[in-house]
């Protein structure tokens, strides 16, 4: 059966509905899944948590479904460059579970690898231990973190087989890899799509297992913060 769906609506098709737990990849605007968010805000679903490294910014990545009061809630690591995240949390229309960023995405690993919990000692003696189970190894103070089991993944690669096997660029390859491994199922947008054997198997950043369906399309290319110099 092929992976393959001809758009980001029909591969979401019977997959979404109100007061799901999505993973989504990206790294700052590097590797969103943005044909699939905005597959996302035109079903209407709501009362949604993500589980992503950011929330965008306003017109783009998640950033969306914060206009549209879709997200109830954010599981992320950076929350800056967007306005209307910051005034839905101030105003506490958003609730947000703060993570370090390599304990967010060891805690994706986690859930795909069928693990529901570790200890780190990130975040010990912080607002981020607030409530965790302490454990002491060796004379250190631990706090356990749990592994996300997500019910949607939603994740942007650069080349994939038809079978899922995929490659992910620079900053992209981040987030998109743990984050595809820990949903339930998992939905894969990429910028081109080739035969099976096509590409190296050495090179292959997640393997097509993680992946139940698959579109390609067109890509925005985006720059965070654009830096020039003054022109001569």
């Amino acid at each position: 059966m092929s992976k393959i769906y001809p758009t980001a609506a029909a591969a979401l098709d019977g997959i979404l509905h109100d007061d799901m737990l999505i993973a989504a990849g990206g790294f700052g605007l590097c590797g969103i899944p943005e044909l699939l968010l905005d597959a996302i805000r035109d079903a209407g679903v709501k009362n949604l948590t993500f589980a992503s490294n950011n929330a965008g910014v306003d017109d783009f990545g998640i950033g969306i479904l914060l206009q549209t009061r879709q997200v109830r809630k954010m599981m992320a690591s950076y929350v800056g460059e967007n306005a209307e995240f910051m005034r839905q949390y101030l105003s506490g229309e958003l609730e947000l579970e703060f993570n370090p960023q390599g304990t967010l995405a060891e805690r994706m690993r986690a859930g795909g690898a069928g693990i529901p919990g570790f200890y780190t000692k990130t975040g010990v003696g912080t607002q981020i231990a607030e409530g965790k189970e302490h454990k002491d190894f060796k004379g250190e103070t631990y706090i356990m973190e749990e592994g996300i089991f997500a019910d949607l993944s939603i994740v942007k690669a650069w080349k994939a087989d038809t079978t899922g096997n995929a490659i992910f660029r620079k900053t992209a390859r981040n987030f998109n890899p743990p984050a595809a491994m820990c949903g339930r199922i998992c939905v894969m947008e990429v910028e081109e799509i080739v035969e099976p054997g096509t590409l190296d198997p050495d090179n292959i950043h997640l393997p097509g297992i993680y992946v139940h369906r698959l579109i390609q399309g067109e890509h925005e290319k985006r720059i965070e913060q654009r830096t020039t110099r003054p022109a001569a």
